[in-house]
């Protein structure tokens, strides 16, 4: 096995105590591949926006010795244009090439210590006026739920940082780890970063006439043709009806969610097994492995062989 992976995850004064523990509860529950550390900016106990404190058992010198660090989200009342000195001095001491990552206003400490110049990021939509009042250099999107932009993940709220955290996962170690933690998380296994942080619509009570069994229906019938006839009849709805409950709960129409999950399946396919591409691609939905190197090139950007090459020199590196 490699060296085991260090996470350190930087508690400021104003944390949140749910999203300061995401980091621990997701990267915890990886069979010992993370070893994850909280730390303070002077190793003392940390304020957080509720009636408690919290002890850490680190100083800012964890930091250095990182191979990823995140930074939870505080209350807004502390988010300041320049950052107190200490802060940014403790997260100038972490190494170079360490990956960072951001959970909501935690894109602020990024933004201030220069280190989201020239780069896409993303924060909390209800703070962008702010950010981008603050930070104009930074190429920032609210519309989204995470940005991977490499060596630098932001991400937006505080049920996003549970989509980095497994997306980080999944990036190190495949589909099938990620898709356990999701399980011992009671979480959605994969929410691709590019999906809306809200949806403007009310979200319906869920009842006998919503969409989630034409779903259902979808997810065991992906190696088959699927149309929006198909899907609206098993829901008993209109074409037009089943379109906009489906866009109301979801949060995005049945083709695309469609689309999505046929690549996600293609992800794992390539991943776990040494199918041939166009097979791949007929399991899943696909005409053939012309448009699955379509899609899969325009969600992640890199055909499926790639893809896979990569992913099995990750897998047999880490092993």
């Amino acid at each position: 096995m490699a060296s085991v992976h260090r996470v350190v995850v930087l508690a400021i004064d104003g944390a949140y105590p749910f999203d300061l523990g995401i980091p621990s509860r997701v990267f915890g529950d990886v069979d010992g591949r993370y070893e994850v550390l909280t730390c303070s900016v002077d190793g003392r106990p940390v304020r957080t926006n509720s009636d408690f404190s919290i002890t850490v058992e680190h100083g800012p010198e964890a930091l250095r010795t990182a191979d990823t660090v995140v930074i939870p989200p505080f209350v807004t009342t502390a988010i300041t244009r320049e950052m107190p000195a200490a802060l940014l001095e403790a997260l100038g001491s972490v190494r170079p090439g360490t990956r960072l990552v951001s959970i909501c206003t935690g894109a602020f400490v990024l933004a201030a210590a220069g280190l989201l110049d020239g780069r896409p990021a993303t924060t909390h939509w209800a703070l962008a006026d702010l950010f981008r009042a603050w930070y104009p250099q930074v190429a920032l999107d609210p519309d989204v739920l995470f940005i991977d932009d490499g060596d630098v993940l932001t991400s937006a709220g505080a049920a996003s940082g549970l989509d980095v955290c497994l997306h980080i996962i999944r990036k190190d170690h495949g589909s099938e780890v990620a898709n356990q933690v999701a399980r011992m998380c009671v979480a959605p296994p994969w929410r691709d970063g590019g999906q809306a942080q809200y949806i403007q619509h009310p979200v319906p009570e869920a009842t006998n006439s919503g969409v989630a069994v034409s779903r259902e229906w979808a997810l065991e019938h992906l190696h088959e043709p699927i149309t929006l006839a198909d899907l609206a009849e098993r829901s008993r709805m209109s074409l037009r009806t089943f379109a906009r409950r489906f866009n109301d709960e979801v949060g995005m129409s049945p083709g695309r969610w469609l689309i999505r999950q046929r690549v996600d399946r293609a992800r794992h396919l390539l991943e776990t097994t040494d199918q041939p591409v166009d097979e791949v691609a007929y399991q899943v939905g696909f005409a053939g492995g012309t448009s699955l190197r379509e899609h899969l090139h325009a969600a992640i950007g890199v055909s499926p062989l790639a893809y896979r090459r990569t992913f099995r020199g990750a897998l047999a590196q880490a092993r």
